[in-house]
């Protein structure tokens, strides 16, 4: 009796395990059966959080949507407050499906070619380095971006003073805010959308608060209004504006070249340049995010050589942000190595 009963539990055992493998199957095609039928317009995200172009996953979203059209952004983007406005935009923030989100309009349309041009370089240069663009409606002249907390990086030092932030505000910190940027401008020197060159950033000011801080205190780039393209195939050069340029911060090739000579500024006569601009700035603005905190001061010391060469008044003799980000990146590990082996010892 005992073995019939050992024997029928035996055979019962790998029954029911079937059984229940069966269960589980059927349970997980009937929820990609209704995820499929409720979901049709959204793809689910490929693995690393990319999404397909066209389409955009903010946090707190389980799958990629494609970009919101005229009409989803006339019905669901509800408007909540002016943070912003500038001579191209007023910007808002904005709720979609309880997502918040950067409303932003067109503030006149006598710079409706500039809104345009940023809408689309947003469009052709979409990628961890540049703010998520959610949709766009040409119609009333707004567009819609990922929503970012902690503000432009000009706000960088009023965060950091936040209790909830203070434990970020490092060398490392910073030095990798640091790095963002010259990667930041690598990608629009060398990427998809050809060589461009960052002239909204005349002044210093000016250059921070294109950039958005995450809430992983990473950076990406907002505003693309003003990124005109340097073909050296023919032999186009670019000028930052019409109105002449002065001060220390910006390139000595973007100042007046006959102003000694007592020649009145013109646009017409202005020559030509190319992104080497940005490379002189890159001192200042990593100066600028290096703040004062402790272990700065040798940041600054590793970074001195190629800082220098970044100042060479011959923008020929200066070098390519891709060889500064790889300096960047050389004394960021070496310096990290560098406190693993003091903590060690420790």
């Amino acid at each position: 009796m005992g073995r019939s009963s050992s024997s029928a539990l035996s055979h019962g055992a790998p029954v029911a395990a079937v059984c229940l493998a069966a269960l589980l199957v059927s349970n997980v095609l009937i929820s990609l059966y209704l995820e499929s039928v409720y979901q049709t317009d959204e793809l689910l995200a490929p693995s690393g959080g990319g999404c397909l172009p066209r389409h955009f996953k903010m946090v707190l979203m389980k799958n990629c949507t494609p970009w919101l059209t005229c009409p989803q952004i006339r019905a669901e983007v509800r408007r909540l407050k002016l943070i912003g406005q500038g001579a191209v935009k007023k910007v808002f923030l904005a709720e979609w499906r309880t997502q918040k989100v950067a409303l932003s309009h067109l503030s006149s349309l006598d710079y409706l070619e500039d809104f345009l041009h940023g809408l689309s370089m947003l469009q052709a240069l979409q990628g961890p380095l540049v703010v998520q663009l959610v949709g766009f409606c040409p119609e009333d002249h707004t567009l819609v971006t990922e929503y970012q907390p902690l503000g432009s990086l000009l706000d960088l030092d009023a965060v950091f003073a936040q209790e909830q932030h203070r434990q970020h505000n490092t060398w490392q910190t910073r030095l990798r805010l640091a790095t963002d940027y010259v990667s930041v401008l690598h990608f629009l020197h060398a990427g998809p959308a050809g060589r461009r060159v960052m002239c909204d950033s005349n002044s210093l000011e000016k250059t921070l608060s294109q950039l958005l801080l995450t809430s992983d205190f990473h950076l990406v780039v907002n505003d693309l209004d003003a990124l005109p393209e340097v073909d050296r195939s023919r032999g186009s050069l670019v000028r930052c504006g019409h109105r002449e340029l002065t001060g220390d911060f910006v390139a000595p090739e973007q100042l007046w070249p006959f102003a000694d000579e007592g020649t009145p500024f013109s646009d017409e006569l202005m020559p030509g340049y190319d992104e080497k601009t940005d490379i002189w700035k890159i001192p200042d603005v990593t100066w600028s995010l290096m703040g004062r905190v402790p272990g700065g001061d040798l940041v600054h010391f590793h970074l001195f050589q190629i800082h220098e060469q970044c100042k060479q008044r011959d923008p020929r003799l200066r070098p390519s942000a891709q060889e500064v980000l790889t300096v960047y990146r050389s004394v960021h590990s070496s310096m990290v190595r560098e406190a693993a082996g003091v903590r060690d010892m420790l």
